[in-house]
């Protein structure tokens, strides 16, 4: 083979060799660096608020107008039988365990007025060999409930589970609707399916659910 020959193979060799190396490392490159960055590096999970039941306007919900139930319809629909706006609406289990919309209930009592409980003395017939050394003292809170005026002490020295159940066990209300109490520095309340709880009496969170009997299984 003349030389001229096996010098131009050994070039064209020489090319293929860099051209595979240059698209290998174009091919890891794209690789490393996606057009897009994963969920993560933006900031979080992105939910497609499709993919969110919660947030369907066009699935229909049982819908209760002064607590009363009317149908099935939509948020917005159910928004404008009750003269609200959709976004002044509720959305919550009423006590057929079902997706229920209604108007949220009324705002809590003032705590301005709620009377002081004082710690019960020991009976004065109490021998002084059996009294505890020192003054009463207390393992729980003042429970009260309030009767739509004013507030009533039902116990100055129980227990939060224990008010709970002396509040409300055996009691149901409609959706939209709530019964207030007190535990100590806590508000409590009675909403459809559930008892709430709020230490500012203003932002509440689930305390305890309640079943359909109008009981409370965790409870016992």
């Amino acid at each position: 083979m003349p030389k001229d020959n096996r010098i131009l193979i050994a070039i064209g060799a020489g090319i293929a060799i860099i051209a595979a190396v240059v698209a290998a490392l174009l091919l890891n490159g794209g690789r490393d660096e996606p057009a897009t960055p994963p969920p993560a590096a933006q900031g979080g999970l992105t939910i497609d608020i499709a993919d969110a039941p919660g947030l369907d306007t066009e699935r229909e919900l049982r819908c209760f107008v002064n607590g009363q139930f009317v149908g099935m319809a939509t948020l917005a629909d159910c928004a404008r039988q009750n003269g609200l706006a959709t976004e002044a609406m509720d959305v919550g289990i009423d006590q057929s365990g079902q997706a229920a919309a209604f108007v949220p209930p009324a705002g809590p009592p003032p705590v301005e007025d709620i009377p002081v409980v004082e710690i019960a003395p020991y009976p004065e017939d109490m021998p002084e060999s059996t009294r505890p050394a020192g003054p009463p003292t207390r393992v729980g809170s003042a429970c009260l409930r309030h009767t739509g005026s004013d507030w009533r002490s039902l116990s100055n020295n129980m227990s939060l589970e224990a008010c709970v159940q002396a509040l409300y066990s055996g009691t149901c209300v409609r959706p939209g609707d709530a019964q207030y109490g007190r535990w100590g520095d806590t508000t409590v309340r009675l909403v459809a399916g559930r008892v709430e709880q709020s230490a500012d009496n203003s932002r509440f969170s689930t305390l305890v659910e309640q079943d359909r009997s109008c009981q409370f299984p965790e409870l016992r």
